[in-house]
């Protein structure tokens, strides 16, 4: 048995998601933004003046989908993309596949007579795309050739081995030897934010507070009678109905005194904390967030004096992490130098914050990982840049009198770097309560 929302509470949601076409422009509109703004600065700090994307249907370079329109859901056969830096400071963008498949006006599409089509009208031209691939680069000369291979960032290591044994027996020899990582281009590109997006993030963090507001409360749980597999796919299945994508299974878990925490369904009981950990992606952007409930006991219109001051030193753990982030500075840096601080202060920290953006654990710098709290390789070196987004994820842990014995608590509030730092949407700082 579970509560139901009425119409009136649901009618938020109703007010904050845009039609499915509104949402199509808007992505569209966004990536006209990204190729001419973010896309050129990336290619100019990469110092490599063509980036080469080529992925094959349903077998896609983790790329791909940020660099096309809200309607192509996958590649068309081999689809092959090149971006050339221009002498203005402008990238022109180019498509060797076929034609009419939804890419104009973004791309130039230059290849329209491959060779054994029945629609070539002339065969003597008819070219293979590794042809007219080739034709192009002698054409622009570049001097750089980008290719998605990386030994630190799967974001960056998306080009195929057999497609990148193509290009090596394809292309002429003197392109062959321009081949480098294009690695920087790649992370860069999708730990970007845009304009349009940093604009949107907080209506986008809006609505999933609105969900767990709603979950988190008298309306959907009844103490004795729900429990909390049913919250969570309360969450999942009213996400789904909004047209918003889980990127990972959602988790509802019980604290509770004597017992500790556990995902297993159990009834919720006054005196219980519930923690959740919810993330969807809406317009092309994901979310990840950790909040924490109290089932007040009848008597009680407010968490215990303890719970209230365990958040707030969770809090304060997430006022060491942002005080220490800051451009041009390594995750491991980080890691180190809020540890080492809050455990001055007395905190059991751990600390793993990642990225957000087109993906939910995504592109670009890690403050360590759960089960790596000493750092996360040479990956964790790579720096923060501006107009870049944060899932703040971490935990303190502590011996609780509440909960008679060691007890952690985790929670997830979502940050944007654009010069400072700043919480996206709300940040927790006192339990939701349900009476």
């Amino acid at each position: 048995m579970i509560h139901r929302c009425d119409a009136l509470e649901l009618s938020l949601l109703d007010q904050l998601i845009l039609p499915l076409s509104q949402q199509y422009q808007w992505k569209d509109d966004d990536l006209t933004q990204r190729l001419d703004t973010v896309l050129p600065k990336i290619m100019k700090q990469s110092d490599i003046d063509c980036w080469l994307v080529m992925c094959a249907e349903y077998n896609e370079d983790p790329v791909l989908k940020s660099l096309t329109p809200a309607s192509m859901f996958t590649a068309r056969r081999t689809m092959v993309l090149v971006f050339v830096l221009n002498e203005q400071g402008r990238v022109d963008r180019y498509a060797i596949t076929r034609a009419h498949i939804g890419l104009d006006p973004w791309y130039k599409t230059i290849w329209n007579n491959p060779k054994g089509s029945s629609w070539c009208k002339d065969p003597d031209k008819a070219q293979t795309q590794m042809e007219c691939l080739n034709a192009l680069l002698m054409e622009v000369q570049p001097q750089k050739i980008g290719l998605n291979i990386s030994n630190d960032f799967a974001f960056g290591d998306g080009l195929s081995h057999g497609f990148y044994q193509q290009l090596r027996e394809g292309l002429d020899p003197s392109l062959v030897n321009r081949f480098v990582s294009a690695e920087s281009i790649a992370v860069g590109w999708l730990e970007t934010r845009s304009q349009m997006e940093m604009d949107a993030y907080d209506g986008i963090m809006h609505i999933i507070n609105t969900i767990i507001d709603l979950a988190f409360s008298s309306s959907i749980i009844m103490p004795g009678v729900t429990t909390n597999t049913m919250v969570k796919y309360w969450m999942m299945e009213t996400a789904i109905r909004y047209g918003l994508d889980p990127w990972f299974d959602f988790e509802v878990s019980v604290i509770r005194p004597g017992q500790g925490q556990s995902e297993d369904e159990m009834i919720i009981m006054p005196g219980d904390v519930l923690h959740c950990d919810v993330g969807i992606q809406y317009l092309g952007l994901c979310t990840d967030t950790q909040e924490l409930a109290y089932i007040c006991r009848p008597e009680e219109n407010e968490a215990p004096q303890e719970l209230q001051q365990m958040m707030a030193k969770v809090n304060r753990l997430q006022d060491i992490v942002v005080e220490t982030m800051a451009v041009g500075k390594g995750g491991n840096a980080v890691l180190r130098e809020a540890r080492d601080k809050a455990i001055a202060e007395g905190l059991e920290p751990c600390i793993y914050t990642h990225p957000l953006g087109f993906h939910g654990h995504a592109a670009g710098t890690n403050i360590g990982l759960c089960d790596q709290q000493n750092g996360i390789g040479s990956s964790g070196d790579y720096p923060f840049h501006d107009q870049t987004a944060y899932s703040l994820e971490l935990n303190c842990s502590f011996d609780s009198d509440y909960f008679k014995g060691k007890v952690s608590f985790g929670m997830e509030t979502d940050i944007l770097l654009d010069g400072d730092i700043r919480y996206i949407g709300r940040r927790q700082k006192s339990f939701h309560l349900v009476k």
